[in-house]
């Protein structure tokens, strides 16, 4: 979760659509992520600017597959097998403005099956950005997931899960080094989940009582996702970040680990970018996500690409 971040990483600016540039034009993006029991997550994305209306547009495919499930009635007698998924097809515009500002807009139609039920909605995204590149700073303010379901799973419809979200990101003057701050659900104080089954003052096996977790100061904290960016020569990107929400609402008591870490490596040249990444959900679980970027006008001679038309991206990356 970033949506400050300054590079050239198309998966980013579909999180973020003030964050889609014009030097994204014609980069076509793969990703995958394999998870527990079959679980699978993939994503296919591409961006294309348009000179004459000087609008960058970008496309998404978003698909979680959860493998093959056994299907079976309230006696554990199996009726069979299914497969259930999510689906999301996301269409993205950004436009500068002025020098420093960039903002963008993201619709997005959502597809969920399993078995019988079905459910549908359309969400938005609606973001802008504030780029000083003299100074290294990058901000972002970010609505997320404006919509409504159009289908239900049942009688009632269900609303989207809405979050608004603000970053901002330093380059360093004097050291290859990114340091990014992202603050989510910031219009409210206590994001933690509330468990039915978890009362204060509950009697447990060995006579002790449960408390809850952190006082003000986690409750700040789980607003906020940090990450940071090193960058090992003109070619090699090394990135860390931490989600103490994740750390908090996911890890084992006193066996915690990397629970809520992650780190990636990106191997960035002219005509390709590669990107590995392991997170840590648990102390013991951690999942692992590939990537791989191509930018197509410099794999292909032709002019509707963008470059041989004398186009040239914003500042001249």
């Amino acid at each position: 979760m970033n949506i400050s971040q300054q590079n050239n990483d198309l998966s980013l600016a579909l999180q973020n659509p003030a964050l889609l540039r014009s030097s994204m034009h014609t980069q076509l993006q793969v990703n995958y992520a394999g998870y527990f029991a079959g679980v699978k997550y993939t994503h296919f994305a591409m961006a294309y600017h348009v000179g004459s209306l000087q609008t960058t547009f970008a496309t998404s495919l978003q698909y979680v597959g959860y493998g093959e499930v056994t299907h079976t009635d309230a006696a554990g007698n199996v009726l069979g097998t299914f497969r259930p998924g999510d689906f999301a097809w996301q269409v993205s515009a950004s436009r500068k403005y002025l020098e420093k500002w960039y903002y963008g807009l993201s619709v997005k139609y959502i597809r969920s099956r399993y078995m019988q039920y079905r459910a549908t909605g359309i969400g938005t995204d609606v973001g802008i950005a504030f780029q000083d590149t003299a100074r290294g700073w990058q901000a972002g303010l970010m609505a997320k997931n404006m919509g409504s379901q159009f289908t239900s799973y049942g009688a009632e419809k269900e609303p989207l899960p809405f979050d608004l979200q603000i970053g901002i990101s330093k380059r360093l003057a004097h050291l290859p080094l990114q340091l990014s701050a992202t603050l989510h659900h910031i219009y409210q104080f206590d994001i933690r989940y509330a468990d039915p089954a978890y009362e204060e003052g509950t009697i447990i096996g060995n006579g002790d009582t449960i408390r809850t977790r952190g006082g003000a100061g986690d409750k700040i904290f789980r607003h906020f996702v940090l990450a940071a960016q090193f960058e090992v020569g003109r070619y090699v990107e090394l990135t860390a970040a931490y989600n103490h929400l994740r750390r908090r609402e996911l890890s084992l008591l006193n066996q915690q680990g990397l629970g809520g870490f992650s780190f990636g490596i990106g191997v960035i040249v002219q005509k390709i970018q590669l990107r590995f990444a392991r997170s840590w959900y648990q102390r013991a679980v951690a999942f692992n996500h590939l990537g791989i970027s191509l930018p197509l006008n410099q794999w292909t001679g032709f002019g509707k690409f963008g470059d041989r038309l004398g186009w040239k991206p914003d500042g001249g990356q």
